[in-house]
């Protein structure tokens, strides 16, 4: 790390101490932020690019990492008052996915933290740091952003806590939210405050929230229509109603046109007014072009390396915002349904950039985004996409006003690899492969489909692919807004083809998740035995985890599907889960006896006759005393002479 950041003066990164502030002869300071990540000056870092973008609008800002806690809180102090604001985001990650696993364990690891060390991040680090601030400093305006502060702007299911939450700016005492990415409210905001606005009188911001007190009145604004949603003591009494509210609040955060939302929450008025129209490319290009020194801050060069930047050091980032609005996912709250991407200039200036770093070997970690092929692809009609309303733009079918072209996604990874000093770059991040399938995206030419996935497998891939079917359930699929498992079978065969025709060993890796709302143990049954008889014995697979800001957590609290308020269940026990989750490891004997009761029970018999055959043979591993499962199936399924056939819970058949 050291021979990294000796090209660097300390005064490349943004100050973090008084001694760093004054070596950059200042004075005073305009804007301290608060993060509860560790300093990583870096574009996939919020903080740093949030600090980035106001250093580029001439003012003085510095950055406290990880402020303790637990002594006499002199990290909210050191670096004095800011003449502006304090600026506060819990980090990259909501604290408490940072902090616990799916089971509400305690991890044991912070990806954000140097040596992955864990103790540097309070639980609600953004409530917690905003209280402390208003505490010491009740006069200083304080703004909260991020990941935490955007998905709990509204009335929340709380996971860890079991309870619905009111928005985070009543709990916070904050002055204003901003919600989403935050480069162009934060824009409009400094240029006000410059101008001798008083941040009290920020009220009509794009992209932001604010709590307004009772009898002031609402700030008029003739251009916005307004929609009220259930109150937060409404939602406390009647679950039905909370999940109501979630329809609205979606389809304005996705809207081009969005309407303004209110919500009573303890005495005041919560106010969200409608986001700011999609980054244009000159917009996503100038944040990306900012002048990162792209390390983490030599603070931490005794303290180990940062695991979320090692992961990501040789990385580029092409576009952001997501359009397939699956229902577990926040990707599209956060950053919209609609695609910001960089111009390909500005892609390979960054790697041009990173291939000059000097412990830089040639291999490009990941050239993508929230989904790796959505570049550069919008609406052929821009008119209809301003009255669009819906929540994806690929379910339960792609939009015929959506442009699904690959080829210029095909075309920058052409030129990415024309680079000199790069060897490979990899597709590291999750590609949708439903698109890349003709039967389910029919607006794209099939030959470019395969163009693309050629070029991914040929180049771009080291021995595996790693893709999200998720289920093999078509209730579940439709609930999660992710297309049928058949598009999976058929895009097997596409791989599978281009494999042998291009001579290689490649593996398809696929990704699951258990304990969605709808599933039942049945699902998760025929999950086992459909995936298994394509030749699968699962690794990637995940437990549902309900987060701020999703159809599906507003289902796992409520019991109601927000959009239809159709009662839905979801498994929420301990033991329902264990159980659902034990089907993809159908494999280890420990669980063959269990599997074996519980199909028998359902009635499953042909299941059952998928996943413990009857010619299965179990032997003992001698060395380890262990069971150990041989397969006499391990041909991929496609290249079997006998393949199995059985019915799913919908009755269809399935391969």
């Amino acid at each position: 790390m050291k021979e990294k950041q000796d090209q660097h003066r300390l005064s490349d990164w943004l100050p973090t101490t008084n001694k760093e502030v004054k070596i950059r002869g200042w004075e005073a300071l305009d804007v301290i932020l608060f993060s509860g990540d560790a300093y990583v000056d870096h574009p996939s870092f919020g903080p740093a690019v949030i600090g980035r973008i106001l250093e580029s609008y001439g003012l003085r800002v510095a950055i406290v990492p990880q402020p303790s806690v637990t002594d006499n809180l002199q990290d909210f102090t050191k670096l004095g008052v800011p003449r502006l604001f304090f600026g506060i985001t819990g980090g990259c990650m909501d604290p408490m996915v940072s902090n616990y696993t799916a089971s509400k364990k305690r991890r044991d690891k912070d990806a954000y933290t140097p040596n992955g060390d864990i103790g540097f991040r309070p639980d609600y680090a953004t409530t917690v740091y905003s209280n402390i601030l208003k505490e010491k400093f009740p006069d200083v305006p304080v703004l909260i952003g991020g990941i935490e502060a955007s998905l709990r702007r509204v009335t929340h299911y709380d996971y860890w806590s079991d309870k619905l939450m009111p928005s985070i700016l009543e709990s916070s005492k904050a002055d204003m939210l901003v919600y989403g990415m935050g480069e162009q409210p934060l824009r409009e905001v400094v240029e006000l405050l410059q101008k001798g606005v008083p941040f009290s009188s920020l009220k009509t911001i794009k992209q932001t929230a604010v709590l307004i007190d009772k009898g002031e009145k609402f700030p008029k604004n003739s251009n916005w229509e307004d929609v009220s949603i259930h109150s937060h003591e409404v939602c406390l009494k009647d679950k039905k109603k909370f999940a109501s509210n979630f329809k609205v609040i979606e389809q304005e955060s996705n809207k081009l046109k969005a309407r303004r939302i209110f919500q009573e929450v303890g005495g005041k008025t919560l106010m969200i007014n409608p986001p700011y129209p999609t980054m244009t490319e000159k917009e996503i290009d100038a944040s990306f072009d900012l002048p990162y020194t792209r390390l983490p801050h030599p603070k931490y060069n005794k303290r180990g390396p940062i695991p979320a930047f090692e992961m990501i050091k040789f990385s580029i980032n092409i576009h952001r915002g997501c359009f397939g609005g699956c229902s577990f996912c926040t990707i599209s709250a956060h950053q919209g349904k609609f695609i910001a991407s960089r111009s390909q200039e500005s892609v390979l200036k960054e790697v041009d950039t990173v291939a000059n770093m000097p412990d830089f070997k040639g291999y490009l970690s990941d050239i993508g985004g929230p989904s790796a092929n959505m570049y550069k692809m919008k609406g052929k009609i821009q008119s209809i996409c301003d009255k669009c309303v819906a929540p994806s733009c690929i379910s339960p079918v792609i939009c015929s006003n959506l442009d699904t072209s690959h080829k210029p996604l095909t075309e920058l990874y052409q030129a990415v690899d024309k680079h000199p000093k790069v060897k490979k770059s990899f597709i590291g991040s999750g590609i949708r492969h439903d698109m890349l399938v003709p039967e389910f995206n029919k607006n794209a030419d099939p030959k470019e489909l395969d163009a693309y996935t050629e070029e991914v497998m040929t180049k771009h891939v080291s021995g595996r692919l790693k893709v999200a079917p998720e289920h093999t359930s078509d209730p579940v699929l439709k609930l999660m807004r992710k297309p049928s498992f058949t598009y999976f079978h058929k895009f097997k065969e596409r791989f599978d083809k281009i494999n042998i025709k291009k001579g290689l060993k490649l593996q398809l890796i696929p990704y699951f998740i258990s304990n969605h709302p709808a599933c039942e143990v049945e699902d998760m049954a025929n999950l086992a035995a459909e995936t298994k008889d394509m030749g699968f014995q699962l690794e990637q697979v995940q437990g549902f985890t309900p987060t701020p800001m999703t159809v599906a957590t507003v289902i796992y609290y409520s019991g109601y599907h927000p959009y239809t308020l159709k009662p839905t269940r979801t498994p929420k026990t301990k033991k329902e889960k264990d159980e659902q989750h034990r089907f993809f490891f159908w494999y280890r004997r420990e669980n063959k006896d269990w599997i074996s009761k519980t199909l028998n029970k359902l009635g499953r018999k042909d299941l059952l006759s998928v996943l413990l055959p009857e010619n299965d043979k179990w032997k003992k591993n001698k060395t380890t005393g262990k069971a150990k499962h041989t397969f006499d199936d391990a041909v991929p399924f496609n290249q079997r002479k006998n393949k199995a056939k059985f019915k799913s819970k919908t009755g269809k058949k399935r391969r």
